[in-house]
């Protein structure tokens, strides 16, 4: 007869805050265990992050630590947190430990698998150039995404990120179909709630999964919920051969609650403050997100830039893994230029003639020629007016405001508050459009008649 598993049984000698100490005197638990408590009808879960000495491990609460106190006992689960994989999950919402929060009742019948995956190898990924198309103008243009790659919508506090994310998702949805996923890190409640009704009067909730570490949960939720929404997604890349769109927002939240984590262990703090293990952290994150034969993963994740700062440690390690990034501008969006997308700041590796074709790479270099340069002209504007520029300048001003004004576009997710109905571009309409107004046709044409249209003919109609 099989001898039954010994539960490994120990207590709890310390707690700090969301850092607890316990002591197992018959075996350590492995790093990354997961350890269950109880008291009364509150139940704990800690992942053990270091061992202190040969019986003693220092863990980060997962779920809150209110009424835990020294001598309470944990057992070792020995196994990590592990989060369901399976189609049922499409239609669904859940927090790390993968229990569903959506008020539908639990999952039944699905696999477990550890939020802990190592990334898929170098010779298993495949290296593609095919452009995602989004049917926003602004992007498809002059920063063109990546099938399979990364991309970081860059902003301050309150510049469109989220608005964009869910624009790229409704839109997506539409032109491919595949599997969405929105990964919410510390965002707040009711961002999460407005999200949820919004997918699903799109029509798109039946193929969207939404997880969520929200901004009351402990650091530690919130520091695994990326890994979890991961592991989750690479299940419809690897085994249902699908391409995923993963959403995150934020990617910043991820790195504070790293942060959080770090100095409530007691490590000494880096540059700025953050945790000395930033740049390994992110990396474990975004190594996993990648392309192979059987399917992609092609990720949008909105990073927010803590004062602006774009030499912040956060948002400069986050530079260093996309393939594009977009910039939101607070100056485009007090100008109302919706989306406040920054095209000079803005950028993407797919800008390439031999990626996106000869005639779309000129003229998304004239056209950053020419913003460019009207930019070095607001100065000499503000100060002599407009009248006291040569008859070239005067064009490029003119041209500039003008394809600025064009490459505003209406958002289907905004109907409600603008009055606008949504619209989606493709890309050679986009392209079309550009080109017309670079020919001069629309010279004659107010600046107005170019704002909030989807298709250039539509100003003729203003």
């Amino acid at each position: 007869m099989l001898k039954q598993k010994e539960i490994n049984k120990g207590e709890i000698v310390s707690v700090r805050g969301s850092i607890v100490d316990a002591r197992f005197p018959r075996k350590l638990p492995l790093i990354h265990s997961e350890l269950r408590g109880e008291e009364g009808k509150t139940k704990y879960i800690i992942e053990v992050v270091t061992h202190l000495d040969h019986e003693t491990v220092r863990g980060i609460a997962l779920t809150t630590t209110r009424g835990l106190s020294r001598g309470s006992p944990l057992i070792d689960m020995d196994q990590t947190l592990k989060v369901p994989v399976g189609k049922e999950l499409l239609g669904r919402m859940f927090n790390v430990f993968g229990e569903t929060i959506d008020g539908e009742g639990s999952l039944m019948d699905v696999g477990w698998k550890s939020i802990y995956q190592p990334p898929i190898p170098l010779s298993g990924r495949t290296v593609s150039t095919e452009v995602f198309s989004t049917g926003i103008k602004a992007i498809d243009v002059l920063a063109p995404l990546e099938r399979g790659g990364k991309t970081g919508l860059f902003g301050g506090a309150g510049v469109g990120k989220t608005v964009l994310i869910t624009e790229i998702i409704h839109k997506v949805m539409g032109i491919y179909g595949g599997v969405s996923f929105f990964c919410g890190i510390g965002e707040r409640c009711r961002e999460a709630e407005e999200l949820f009704r919004e997918i699903k009067a799109a029509g798109v909730l039946d193929n969207t999964v939404m997880l969520f570490g929200q901004m009351h949960e402990p650091p530690g939720a919130r520091f695994r919920i990326g890994h979890a929404a991961l592991t989750m997604a690479e299940y419809f890349r690897d085994e249902e051969k699908k391409d995923v769109l993963l959403l995150i927002d934020n990617i910043f939240r991820f790195i504070q609650a790293g942060s959080e984590v770090s100095g409530l262990l007691g490590q000494l703090p880096s540059r700025v403050g953050y945790q000395p293990t930033l740049g390994t952290e992110l990396a474990e994150l975004q190594e996993r997100i990648c392309s192979t034969t059987s399917g992609s993963i092609t990720s949008v994740q909105a990073v927010y830039v803590p004062a602006d700062d774009f030499t912040d440690p956060s948002a400069v390690h986050t530079f260093s893994h996309l393939s594009a990034t977009i910039v939101l501008s607070r100056k485009r969006a007090s100008e109302g230029l919706y989306p406040a997308i920054d095209p000079l700041q803005s950028g993407s590796k797919m800008l390439m003639p031999h990626i996106i074709g000869k005639r779309h790479y000129q003229l998304a270099r004239e056209i950053l020629k020419i913003l460019a340069n009207y930019e070095e002209l607001k100065d000499i504007i503000a100060m002599l007016g407009l009248e006291e520029l040569s008859q070239e300048d005067r064009r490029t001003v003119y041209l500039a405001r003008r394809l600025e004004r064009f490459f505003t576009q209406p958002f289907f997710t905004t109907e409600q508050f603008t009055g606008h109905k949504g619209k989606t571009v493709e890309l050679e309409d986009a392209l079309e459009g550009c080109e017309r107004i670079l020919d001069g046709e629309f010279d004659t044409f107010p600046e107005n008649s170019l704002y909030m249209i989807g298709k250039i003919d539509e100003a003729k109609k203003a």
